[in-house]
């Protein structure tokens, strides 16, 4: 009889690219505390485990980053974003980003989301359209630039660089020569960008940020500099447009595949809020994020030494069976009460802009169920992204039917 195999996840490979979700199930049985010989990491997989990890921010740091490459460097930026950053200092630059984002706020924002999100749909071509290059792709981007105050020539510029940072080839755990380019010069355009707001303000969130003050570690209170604010730009910039451009995408293959799901909503369109909330615990566009540990932690059996990288896997998290009964069946009636999915991460590091997320990801379903009541998509034609960190599509080659 022949030994099992051991379960092998490398997140740099093709293989994880594609499906991670068999490989997620065998780590939460037999390795829930699992070591990359080949990369040097540790990773945690069960909804209970990364839970408890996203909340103990003393133990598994943001401070080193949130890839494997920048954890592992130890080379932070000289002005760590604020998903790199532990309280105290994370607290008081959080609270300028929710400012922006707090109910009110978003609410406001409707009539203009629904504007851009009808443009690029009423573009569509009903006999053959890709969901990602034509639709899910662009909407989304243009939303948060045109917040940040990116000038419209810029704006799909803004995604197509952050395609490139965020782009690994099978085997490649750093950012390539092109994606360090392609940051640079988001980071030079966001820059100028400020400077042009400092000496004329407008009504965008640039020139909100350039006002506001906020409370140093050491007691002073001051402004933010340039690079603060390119920062923040730059983070608010790239995670508007990743996390609804990967969502809207699996759920087109996922209503594909299930499409007594979407007839639900055609039939009742009050369960489109269920509907976005189980596409991110489904297929959560931001699959993990890695962690530094501070100290030994003493886990199923196994020591996670100190000053170790470690993965911390949304995306597995959210089909544990510990956690939630039949977890790969994709279910918008699924009950809220089982279990809190982390699709929009947990804690204190959780989506800076969950609430716009969720209203543009409502809006854009609502409107493709009057443009697409039924449909088809061309699965051998679909393609994956190969990305650190998040998941999804970047081909889906779909028609409606008539």
């Amino acid at each position: 009889m022949t030994a099992p195999t051991r379960v092998e996840f490398d997140p740099y490979s093709d293989d994880f690219f594609q499906h991670p979700y068999e490989i997620y199930k065998r780590m939460r049985d037999e390795a829930p505390v699992y070591y990359s010989e080949k990369y040097d990491f540790y990773a945690l997989t069960r909804h209970a485990d990364v839970t408890a990890a996203f909340k103990d921010f003393e133990t598994y740091s943001s401070a080193r980053g949130v890839d494997l490459a920048m954890v592992q460097s130890g080379q932070v930026p000289p002005a760590p974003l604020v998903i790199m950053l532990d309280p105290p200092d994370h607290r008081r630059m959080r609270s300028l980003v929710n400012r922006v984002f707090t109910p009110n706020a978003v609410k406001k924002l409707e009539p203009m989301v629904r504007e851009v999100i009808g443009h690029y749909l009423g573009q569509l071509d009903p006999n053959g359209f890709d969901v990602v290059d034509d639709f899910s792709a662009l909407f989304p981007c243009e939303i948060i630039t045109r917040m940040l105050g990116v000038p419209e020539e810029n704006r799909q510029q803004i995604r197509l660089w952050l395609d490139e940072s965020l782009h690994r080839e099978p085997g490649q755990v750093g950012t390539s020569e092109a994606g360090i380019e392609a940051g640079v010069a988001s980071g030079l355009m966001y820059y100028e960008l400020i400077q042009q707001r400092r000496a004329e303000p407008q009504d965008d969130m640039i020139s909100r940020l350039i006002e506001v003050e906020v409370e140093r570690e050491d007691g002073t209170v001051t402004k933010l500099d340039d690079v603060e604010i390119t920062g923040f730009a730059s983070l608010l910039g790239g995670a508007g447009a990743e996390t609804v451009t990967k969502l809207i995408g699996n759920a087109a293959v996922a209503f594909h595949q299930n499409p007594d799901q979407w007839q639900m909503l055609l039939d009742d369109r009050e369960l489109i809020p269920a509907a976005v909330e189980e596409l991110l615990r489904y297929q959560a566009p931001a699959q993990y994020v890695v962690r530094w540990c501070t100290k030994d932690v003493e886990l199923h059996g196994t020591t996670i030494p100190a000053n170790n990288a470690v993965f911390v896997i949304a995306g597995s998290a959210n089909r544990d069976e510990r956690a939630f009964p039949d977890p790969d069946k994709f279910d918008i009636l699924r009950p809220r009460d089982q279990s809190i999915h982390v699709g929009l991460g947990y804690g204190i590091h959780s989506c800076l802009g969950a609430a716009l997320a969720r209203m543009e990801s409502r809006i854009a379903l609502e409107m493709m169920l009057d443009f697409m009541p039924k449909f088809e998509v061309d699965m051998a034609g679909c393609k994956r992204v190969a990305m650190t960190n998040v998941a999804g599509y970047k081909h889906i080659p779909a028609r409606v039917l008539s």
